[in-house]
């Protein structure tokens, strides 16, 4: 049987997610105090640092819902520690949400932990299970957006504004491309439970590629502007404008 999470030692948050989280502190206080010779390059550490910090913590939201569903095994996996370098793909869950968020300003979906689901019983537990990570990227997206949508911008520099404006468009991209239920997103692992057999077998072998298929479409300009139109409509609904997140995604590019 696979270790449970007794062991101190499993829960024990980790240096290198401690370190993340320092570098954002620090940056987001260069970025507003202006501190940093180029604001740019403070904004996209903070930005880049912060939405690391955005993806340890939906990684670790599907973890912690299924410890407490049944998965006593999670903790040994050490996906309870924050450490993005225990995720079961390193590279998926970090290193290229990060390069999207570069190239293309997109919050794209990372994850992988792995969950022994075999242990888990109740339809509702798995999809819980499943929707947990994008919650957690409403969840930021709402606290980024609350000096906004509180009216609480009075003080706020414009380029931290701006900064926080951008990070809440990744966390906003990230929730919604979760939620689609295309296998291989947590979306379709909300619905999967309740989906007959046969659907589950016909629908496995496409999977592996889902992401791929949602970014292909993504590549047609009509399906892409129609995108970021609901994008901008809901960041609109929480008080942040167009024009402050284009100006913090001209900040985060600092080198154009």
């Amino acid at each position: 049987m696979t270790a449970t999470t007794t062991r101190p030692s499993d829960r024990r948050i980790s240096p290198v997610f401690l370190g993340i989280l320092a570098v954002t502190a620090v940056t987001g206080w260069a970025t507003w105090t202006g501190f940093a010779e180029k604001p740019g390059i403070a904004v996209f550490l903070f930005v880049t640092a912060a939405w690391i910090v955005s993806l340890c913590l939906h990684e670790y939201a599907h973890a912690r819902t299924a410890l407490h569903s049944g998965d006593i095994s999670i903790g040994g996996k050490g996906y309870l520690t924050l450490n993005p370098l225990k995720y079961t793909h390193a590279l998926l869950s970090i290193v290229l949400p990060v390069i999207f968020v570069i190239m293309g300003g997109i919050g794209l979906p990372g994850g992988a932990v792995f969950i022994e689901r075999g242990r888990i019983h109740g339809r509702w537990k798995h999809s819980l299970i499943s929707a947990a990570g994008p919650l957690t990227n409403v969840l930021f997206a709402a606290v980024c957006t609350a000096p906004f949508w509180l009216h609480a911008l009075d003080g706020v520099p414009a380029d931290f504004q701006y900064a926080l404006a951008f990070l809440a468009l990744l966390q906003v991209t990230a929730a919604i491309l979760n939620f689609l239920p295309v296998p291989g997103l947590d979306g379709y692992g909300v619905i999967e439970p309740w989906l007959s057999n046969d659907i589950k077998r016909q629908v496995e072998p496409f999977a592996p590629f889902g992401l791929l298929f949602v970014f292909a479409l993504l590549w047609v300009p009509s399906i892409n502007r129609e995108f970021f139109d609901m994008i901008d409509a809901v960041l609109r609904g929480l008080g942040v404008s167009d024009w402050q997140t284009s100006s913090g995604y001209s900040l985060y590019r600092f080198w154009t």
